[in-house]
């Protein structure tokens, strides 16, 4: 049995990091484990151009912690009135990673997204045109349309004529739930590519209902059917390029999840890692981690692979209730939970608290 894994570092290719006091919060948990990180652009206001995508990249190298080795990399929101000049223009000039797709409404901070992709045929043919990667929510949010079905929905009606119509385009699809998701992937060309979150990889919509109401279960797009989470978890482990390692880290403080209307997100990021070994481990497939987490995103985005390495360590670590910055408090995934790997660093984690947060368990 293996005992040890060392790979490359690898990156994270979806995460939250918010913005002021919560940035400050989280940035350290993602920075310990990920050499870079495409951060989303869903803020208040969100980020539609080069001087608000430089000012938040930033913010964000000003919270990391001393001494980390990090690099985000900033994405552009797309609007209806998206601006293709600017849009190639911070592509041009490294300032944008991607351009991130969020139908209206369909998640937290997605009201100023997109209503009509066809109003955006410009931009997205001039993405295709500089190789620039799209990144998609991929989910509808009509009210007729069960929340369970949106992906499914999404893909037959938006992502299919998506590619017919742009059929060079760089396309990730992100966070992906369902076997429809998995299998479209599968089949399509070498530009369309998919992260996977580990909360996708572990637990099915049960969870959130399992004896109560589990808002720190809840994220967007909601978790699916066993079935469905099988196949993702087959994918991840498949050792296929197309599939690559992306958290969908979403942190909100105790008192935004556990409300009347709670919001929607897990907050992965401190134990990412390990709870991907876990998976890997239970599928035997740790010899295709690396490839996961550390070769398949890079490749895809066509960036240099890193320098340096992991270890990640066969040893039970438990997961806190709460993890603790100053005022926030957060619930990881995986919380009062124990994962049978630890991330071996020398460096020190963020500050962890053992606060005691509320439960109907």
């Amino acid at each position: 049995m293996t005992s040890e894994i060392t790979i490359r570092r690898p990156d994270d290719w979806h995460v939250h990091l918010r913005d002021g006091d919560m940035l400050a919060a989280v940035v350290g948990h993602t920075a310990h484990q990920f050499a870079r990180a495409i951060v989303m652009p869903n803020l208040t206001p969100p980020v539609v151009s080069i001087a608000a995508a430089t000012a938040y990249r930033g913010r964000i190298l000003a919270a990391l912690p001393a001494g980390a080795d990090f690099s985000p990399l900033m994405t552009c929101y797309l609007t209806d009135d998206a601006d293709p000049a600017e849009i190639a223009r911070g592509y041009q000039e490294r300032v944008f990673a991607a351009c991130k797709l969020y139908p209206a409404h369909a998640t937290t901070n997605s009201a100023h997204g997109v209503t009509d992709i066809r109003a955006l045929a410009g931009v997205l043919e001039t993405m295709q045109r500089i190789g620039m990667p799209l990144l998609v929510h991929g989910e509808v949010t009509d009210r007729d349309v069960d929340i369970f079905d949106r992906e499914a929905v999404f893909i037959e009606r938006v992502l299919a004529p998506l590619v017919r119509d742009f059929p060079a385009l760089k396309i990730v699809l992100e966070h992906i739930t369902t076997s429809e998701a998995v299998a479209f992937v599968a089949d399509g060309g070498a530009q369309i590519g998919a992260t996977i979150t580990p909360q996708h990889l572990v637990i099915n919509r049960n969870a959130i209902f399992d004896g109560g109401i589990r808002p720190h279960a809840y994220c967007l797009p909601v978790a699916k059917r066993e079935r469905h989470r099988l196949a993702v978890r087959k994918a991840a482990v498949s050792g296929s390029p197309k599939f690559f390692l992306g958290t969908d880290s979403a942190p909100h403080s105790v008192g935004r999840k556990e409300s009347a209307c709670g919001c929607a997100g897990i907050f992965n990021a401190p134990f990412a890692l390990e709870s991907y070994a876990q998976v890997f481990d239970e599928e035997n497939a740790l010899d295709r981690l690396e490839g996961f987490a550390s070769e398949h995103g890079p490749n895809f985005y066509g960036l240099p692979l890193n320098e340096g390495s992991v270890t990640l360590r066969r040893e039970d670590i438990g997961v806190p209730a709460a993890i603790t910055a100053g005022e926030i408090s957060l619930v990881p995934f995986h919380a009062g939970e124990t994962i049978g790997w630890r991330f071996v660093d020398e460096t020190p984690r963020p500050v962890i608290g053992a606060a005691p947060v509320a439960t109907n368990r």
